[in-house]
């Protein structure tokens, strides 16, 4: 975990419309929330908001100070659509310090561009960005990280079972929907471990996937066309 993220707060008093004078004295409305509490309505600066937003996202604890203190995380950013960065409202959700939560951290890739794959021409394409996982919150890493000097030629994969994951930390596992009958003989539910993170590929091979998944997008697309056509035909007849 790095440095603490820290978010001043003000209890807020204005609601409804009022709530657009507010965001005009430079600060911005929120919601703190949790298991064993009334819902807070707070307040606080605008570009102290976007810091925090920036810093923690929703994988990173923020600690809320205010008349009381809080350990919290993001559980929803409310952006202007029509400005581009202004938030127009935030939400978080307050955790306790000695209890356990699940958060979705970034996957970092190191030795991107050094490996001895790429150095011969190959690419390497990372396949998930993010995956869940378990700990207490101040304990909740800023990325898991996961090397790709290894690879060397086309077909080549790490996957999260190559992780080597931070002490306190456990990867959350999802059932992928199918049921023991829908599982051929023998073959034993996915575990997480398994899931690729990042591919080695050929250029050409990668180019021509490209066109392939273009190509289907665009027969999609006319069959949808089609099939809008048709139904508009038939209400008219």
């Amino acid at each position: 975990m790095g440095d603490k993220i820290i978010l001043k707060v003000e209890p807020r008093t204005v609601h409804g419309k009022k709530v657009r004078q507010l965001r005009g004295q430079g600060m911005t409305p929120g919601v703190v929330y949790g298991a064993d509490m009334e819902p807070v309505d707070i307040q606080a600066e605008s570009r102290e908001v976007r810091k925090v937003v920036s810093a923690a996202g929703k994988h990173a604890p923020v600690q809320l100070a205010g008349s009381k203190r809080r350990i919290a995380m993001i559980k929803s950013v409310d952006f202007d659509p029509t400005r581009h960065g202004v938030i127009r409202h935030v939400a978080f959700h307050a955790v306790k310090a000695n209890e356990p939560v699940v958060a979705e951290v970034p996957i970092r890739l190191v030795g991107e561009g050094e490996s001895p794959a790429e150095r011969t021409g190959l690419v390497v394409l990372q396949a998930i960005e993010k995956i869940e996982v378990k700990a207490l919150p101040m304990d909740l890493p800023e990325a898991l990280e996961v090397s790709i000097l290894a690879l060397t030629e086309a077909g080549d994969r790490v996957t999260v079972g190559d992780i080597v994951l931070p002490k306190g930390i456990e990867l959350v596992e999802h059932d992928d929907g199918r049921v023991d009958e829908e599982l051929e003989e023998g073959e034993e539910k996915p575990s997480i471990t398994d899931l690729v993170v990042a591919n080695v590929y050929e250029p050409g091979a990668l180019q021509a996937q490209n066109e392939a998944a273009a190509g289907e997008a665009e027969v999609a697309d006319a069959e949808e066309v089609a099939t809008v056509g048709e139904e508009a035909e038939a209400k008219t007849a």
